[in-house]
Formats: structure tokens, C-alpha cells, sequence
């Protein structure tokens, strides 16, 4: 079994949320002929950016304050 740091486990639990919302905004575009709000899109969508940026945000600075550098902890 593989060792998970703090920011690890940070970065899977925030990538778990990128993915959950983006299974919303897949099935709000899969109705969309059904009922569309396009409020409720936008609010969707701008959730779901909200989400990656801070994802990308958090694994940018992991990496460059020292945090997880790719190699294999030796």
C-alpha cells in the first residue's frame, strides 16, 4: 500500500468532488431537451469550474511549496 500525505489527500478528496459535480452537469446537459433552466445551468457549470480551478490551485502550490514531487519517496 502506497503512503497519502496531507495534501494527497487533499488533492483525491477535492478530485472526488470535481467528479461528482461533473456527473451534475452531465446529467443536467442529458435532460436538457426535457426541462431547461438556464439558470440552473450556469449555476451548474460555474459550480463545476469553481471546483477544478481550486483543484488546480491547491496541486499547483502542493507542488510548488514542496509538497508531492512525483517521485517514489526514495
Amino acid at each position: 500500500m502506497t503512503k497519502v500525505d496531507f495534501g494527497g489527500l487533499k488533492q483525491k478528496l477535492l478530485s472526488s468532488n470535481v467528479a461528482i459535480s461533473a456527473i451534475q452537469v452531465l446529467k443536467a446537459f442529458m435532460n436538457i431537451d426535457v426541462v431547461f433552466d438556464a439558470q440552473k445551468m450556469g449555476w451548474l457549470v460555474g459550480v463545476h469550474l469553481v471546483f477544478v480551478l481550486s483543484t488546480v490551485m491547491l496541486a499547483l502550490s502542493n507542488r510548488w511549496g514542496g509538497g508531492d514531487h512525483g517521485g517514489t519517496g526514495h
